[in-house]
């Protein structure tokens, strides 16, 4: 048998650590990793099961750091981890979200091979893919009806041509936005907010869920918009969206989707979304939640037909509310909490086939582990812990998962799981050659007495050979959200592997906000963002000056988003670090209010400016005159969520006050750095500004 080299390597690891040896050979030959890697290393996910459950197909997506982009292909490898992995698509352009037809002879992907996103079939059984789509508008997401004779997907149209036929309504589509494109005139006119979102402007385009027939030998009929107005029809904010936010009922006859209940000037403060049902044959439409001002999503029909799971949060206006599975009954329109009593927030669920239970992804302390639950409710299971699992994907028979598995120390993989069994198998092994050449630090969780005694979770991560006996300088990383987590999970942005290789030990706490360690744990920064959470940061920051090994007079700060707000917090509450690194960070409440785009979440937050709020009082910029400390600033122009004048007006104060300050901005990025060449210069920026004061 063939053995591949990361088999070899282990098998030398092994043998070196039976015989007693005190450093093995491929140990002695690892070095700490560079930022370059995170460019070698190769992003995996999406993994779905065949329906005869022999395979299991996923994305690999590779950097193309020269280009400044990605390159994502469809692979696929046998489902007992057997053999070599087989790569699908091989188009210089993104191939993603493979989905296979009912009778495993297709897969279905989304593809920008050629420039707008379009719909693709490949023939499993050797071939060039089809084309299935060519909207003006572009297709992504394609789902397959459960008879395989047509696909569901989403395109981005101009509502005021949705009603008409799909030629003359694309044509519109086609002649309205080349008109704009090829205007002179760049002025935009807005009547209602939501008119830009995240990273791109929005305008006036609605999200329409299409149908599209499939012939027996792949050719396609002519598409069908089946919810044609002005609404959309998925979720806009990845806040309330878990992947595919559409399903076809068992029998065809339907689609079920997610979407806000009607085309209101609220939408821009309002998280209210339902679960809607569209009849395929009428287009009539039916609001299934209705009565719940809150949010509702991710439906997807029992197997058997007779049930419809969704998410749904309790909150109106709480957009870190907790997601409880509940079911609707289709014969009764009776609704139930299947996840009520359980204390984590759901994830993502996916059905096992026999109906009778469900698997969940859902977060707890700093993992996020897969579960099941009985559809007539009762104890949450887990089934599969260790690191963050997610992208379920259920085998025809349900005696076993596939998923997308990492950890601090890996990245993604695709796994999977035998009900039963103790433990998931590994399947693929992407990124293990180089790996294999790293020396990457073991992460360490410890528990610190937050304000109130209560619990609070620190990692740690020391630098690669690390000595106890020296003295390092510290960064203190602070997340964003504010409601989400450090999670044992690989990032592609911010890598504490790599940050911890600089020299530095690297701490990373989960305060008041922090997602999954109870609802309550979350709800309590909520109008309150530099009071208890600022007390479990500073309790953090004591255990970490308690230890020996840190230098204590070099220690620095970094956080983005809710992070960079806490970074303008720190900046006028504490003078303990040298230096601060404030990405993308809200300076001035009332000026973030009056331009970001998810309105709710401000007014959730904080309240309306012009009523009386009591946490006003922790605007960052009402304790500008004790700022003191040098902050290098990380705003870009696209960023819409927490606008650049945040930045801005921080940087101005910062030179007006005449301390040390950069301000670096990228006009081609949002909330995030994205392209490689541009993530390169983000992280040489912040190690040179770091090293300048803590390695004096």
């Amino acid at each position: 048998m063939k053995t591949s080299p990361w088999y070899r390597r282990l098998c030398v690891a092994l043998l070196a650590s039976a015989a007693g040896l005190l450093v093995s050979p491929v140990l002695a030959q690892t070095r700490p990793i560079e930022l370059e890697d995170l460019f070698r290393l190769k992003r995996v996910s999406d993994p779905q099961i065949s329906p005869d459950g022999t395979r299991v197909a996923y994305v690999v997506t590779d950097v193309l750091k020269d280009e400044n982009r990605t390159n994502a292909d469809i692979w696929v490898i046998n489902a007992d981890g057997s053999g070599e992995p087989r790569k699908l698509t091989a188009s210089p352009k993104r191939d993603a979200h493979p989905r296979w037809s009912p009778d495993g002879k297709w897969i279905a992907f989304e593809s920008t091979r050629d420039g707008e996103g379009q719909i693709f079939l490949l023939p499993v059984g050797g071939g060039e893919p089809r084309k299935v789509t060519t909207l003006s508008t572009g297709a992504g997401q394609a789902v397959w009806a459960p008879d395989g004779k047509s696909l569901a997907f989403v395109s981005a149209v101009f509502p005021e041509f949705s009603d008409k036929p799909f030629k003359e309504s694309d044509k519109l589509n086609k002649e309205k936005q080349d008109a704009r494109d090829k205007s002179k005139v760049k002025a935009r006119i807005f009547t209602k907010l939501l008119y830009r979102h995240w990273d791109s402007w929005v305008e006036d385009k609605r999200q329409h869920l299409f149908v599209v027939p499939i012939a027996a030998d792949g050719t396609p009929g002519e598409p069908r918009d089946v919810t044609p107005g002005e609404n959309d029809a998925v979720p806009t904010s990845s806040t309330f969206s878990a992947g595919d936010e559409f399903a076809f009922s068992p029998d065809g006859k339907e689609i079920v989707f997610s979407a806000p209940p009607a085309v209101l000037r609220e939408q821009a403060w309002s998280t209210n979304h339902d679960v809607w049902s569209v009849n395929l044959a009428t287009g009539a439409r039916k609001n299934l939640t209705e009565g719940n001002a809150a949010a509702d999503g991710l439906p997807r029909f029992s197997p058997d037909g007779k049930l419809l799971a969704y998410r749904a949060q309790a909150r109106a206006g709480f957009e870190a509310d907790k997601w409880s599975l509940w079911v609707l009954d289709r014969a009764t329109g009776q609704r139930r909490s299947v996840t009520g009593a359980w204390d984590q927030s759901v994830s993502s669920f996916t059905w096992a086939p026999d109906s009778k239970s469900l698997f969940i992804e859902a977060q707890e302390n700093a993992a996020e582990p897969v579960w099941s639950v009985a559809v007539t409710g009762g104890e949450v299971k887990r089934l599969v812990t260790g690191g963050v699992n997610s992208d379920v994907s259920v085998s025809a028979d349900g005696k076993w998962i596939a998923f997308a598995q990492q950890r601090l120390t890996q990245p993604t993989e695709i796994a999977r799981f035998r009900l039963g069994d103790a433990a998931p198998q590994t399947l693929t092994r992407t990124n293990a050659d180089q790996l294999a050449m790293l020396a990457l630090a073991k992460p360490e969780s410890v528990t610190v007495k937050g304000a109130g005694g209560t619990p609070v979770q620190l990692w740690i991560v020391k630098p690669p050979g690390f000595d106890p006996a020296k003295k390092y300088p510290l960064v203190f990383w602070v997340h964003g959200g504010p409601q989400s987590a450090f999670l044992d999970s690989w990032s592609t942005r911010w890598n504490v592997q790599v940050w911890a290789a600089q020299g530095y030990v690297v701490s990373m706490a989960n305060p008041r906000g922090s997602t999954g360690f109870g609802q309550k744990f979350t709800d309590e920064i909520s109008h309150d963002w530099g009071g208890k959470v600022y007390e479990d940061l500073m309790a953090c920051l004591a255990h970490m000056e308690q230890q020996p090994y840190v230098d204590t007079t070099r220690m620095a700060a970094a956080g983005a988003s809710y992070g960079g707000y806490m970074m303008n917090w720190f900046n006028g509450h504490t003078d303990k670090f040298k230096c601060i690194v404030n990405h993308d960070g809200v300076y001035n409440f009332d000026s973030m209010y009056g331009t970001t785009e998810e309105v709710w979440f401000d007014e959730w937050e904080h309240g309306k400016p012009w009523e009386n709020h009591a946490s006003a009082k922790f605007s960052p910029h009402l304790y500008a005159a004790n700022f003191k400390t040098p902050t290098l600033i990380i705003h870009n122009e696209l960023d819409f969520r927490v606008p650049i004048g945040e930045g801005q007006a921080l940087f101005t104060t910062l030179q007006r006050k005449g301390i040390a300050s950069k301000f670096l901005s990228f006009p081609d990025e949002g909330h995030w750095v994205l392209k490689p060449q541009n993530s390169e210069l983000w992280h040489q920026t912040i190690f040179e500004w770091l090293d300048g004061y803590l390695k004096k």
